[in-house]
């Protein structure tokens, strides 16, 4: 069915990324939202909004139940869940369905088993795609040591219900696992509201590169991969397309790996499928899938000119995928950074605030994704992250010099932010000759802690 009107079940940025594609598309919005979030971008520029609830997630954004129906209250025939909140979350897109309204994404049974862990890493073996040696399903406090003994310390102690490194731990010998064991599961439990565990080895110097694929419920199509390995406590703040100094046959069979996978479990959408790679080895291991958009997704639609999100919207409303893999090429380079809400001169403390000016950059190959605006007041109650400074250029030299630029263009007045860091990281020798790994970034900042940076003005 063609869908004519959209319900953005999220917030921030990407809730105005869902709108401005689906107002390209001529498909009606709705935007729900807290009460701490009435006077947000995506609330002004949604056809239509809905209070959904007080500031508290668990009450608004994560009410499963006030979605549904405010989609169903506004005439919407399809919910759009963004990343984040119930985006990954099997139940909610059942409730969807039952709803008799679209969900725009996999279906119920797809997000069930490839966003549980052990199921995914099941499912990815059965397509022939290599897995990092861990557990085979959930693992408890009793079973826990002998499995961790089998795999051979250290090892990771990850959440099996969620990602975003919420609920991970390294357990480096049996006496570390127990201890760490409740502490996961208490994390995994109060962020997706599951606490089940499963561990994995832990490859101390990997790389993260994931492979962005769509598709349709019956074929699928990769669109090439993302380098995601600048991270702080397993979050990333830094992505680029396509991966630095990635070998042709790895990149050509990561992504092929990825197609398979996708294929197999009939996936319908945007999804990602993320890898470890080992620069000494060129081995590759498939870590989890996000059956959802990923916040890093612009790059992908910088260096392919595939816009992903219109994408998704029009599978969900029953159309085949558009694009053959012969026609995906990557062009150029393409590099994201994450400016969130935080001031990392002082260990990236929560910086919430009014916005009292802002500078947006622009120019050839610069885009900004984000929900802020001058005089805005960016609550406290969620993730930090406002935009995504986003840049192109033909080489990923010349990304890096386009980037250096527009982040000296870009002025948040009032709140401290995380471009700082990204002008520091840019001018980096290692940044620059793409040398890093997932604890390149916390180590980094360990031997030169960022001085605070008097605030710019960037109004008179």
């Amino acid at each position: 069915m063609a869908i004519r009107k959209l319900l953005v079940a999220n917030r921030g940025e990407i809730a105005v990324r869902i709108i401005r594609a689906a107002r390209k598309l001529g498909i009606a919005t709705v935007q729900v939202h807290s009460r701490a979030d009435a006077d947000m971008l995506a609330v002004r520029l949604a056809d239509e909004a809905v209070d959904i609830g007080p500031p508290s997630a668990a009450k608004s954004y994560l009410n499963v139940a006030a979605i549904v129906e405010a989609a169903k209250a506004s005439g919407a025939d399809a919910i759009h869940p963004g990343y984040g909140f119930l985006s990954e979350n099997a139940d909610f897109a059942e409730a969807v369905a039952a709803a008799n309204l679209v969900f725009v994404g996999p279906t119920p049974d797809t997000i069930r088993t490839m966003g549980d862990k052990a199921a995914a890493r099941a499912a990815a073996r059965a397509a022939g795609v290599p897995v990092v040696p861990g557990s085979d399903g959930i693992v408890t406090v009793e079973t826990a040591p002998a499995i961790a003994a089998g795999i051979g310390f250290p090892v990771m102690v990850k959440a099996a219900a969620g990602g975003g490194g919420r609920g991970i731990r390294i357990a480096r010998d049996a006496d570390e696992l127990a201890a760490l064991l409740p502490q996961a599961s208490a994390e995994a439990q109060a962020a997706f509201g599951d606490g089940s565990l499963y561990l994995e080895r832990f490859i101390g110097r990997a790389r993260h590169v994931e492979v962005q694929v769509l598709g349709d419920g019956r074929s699928a199509i990769h669109l090439g991969e993302r380098e995601c390995s600048l991270q702080r406590r397993r979050q990333k703040v830094w992505e680029e397309a396509p991966a630095p100094g990635l070998p042709d046959e790895a990149r050509a069979a990561l992504c092929s790996s990825a197609v398979r996978l996708a294929e197999a479990c009939r996936y319908s959408g945007a999804g990602t499928l993320e890898y470890l790679y080992d620069d000494a080895t060129g081995e590759f291991f498939f870590i989890e899938m996000n059956t959802r958009i990923q916040v890093e997704h612009p790059v992908t639609e910088m260096v392919t000119g595939v816009d992903l999100v219109e994408e998704m919207i029009r599978i969900a409303g029953g159309e085949p995928l558009r694009h053959r893999q012969a026609d995906i090429v990557t062009r150029g380079h393409a590099v994201e950074v994450r400016i969130n809400a935080e001031d990392p001169t002082r260990d990236f403390r929560p910086a919430p605030g009014t916005v009292t000016a802002l500078a947006l950059p622009g120019g050839f190959g610069v885009r900004f994704d984000t929900m802020l605006y001058p005089g805005y007041t960016v609550p406290p109650f969620y993730d930090s992250l406002l935009g995504k400074l986003i840049v192109w250029d033909g080489t990923r030299e010349g990304a890096l010099a386009r980037l250096r630029a527009a982040l000296g263009e870009l002025g948040v007045d009032g709140i401290a932010t995380t471009a700082g860091l990204h002008a520091a990281l840019v001018r980096d020798p290692d940044v620059a000759a793409g040398r890093f790994h997932t604890r390149w970034l916390e180590d980094w900042l360990e031997r030169r802690p960022l001085a605070p940076v008097p605030q710019k003005e960037t109004a008179p």
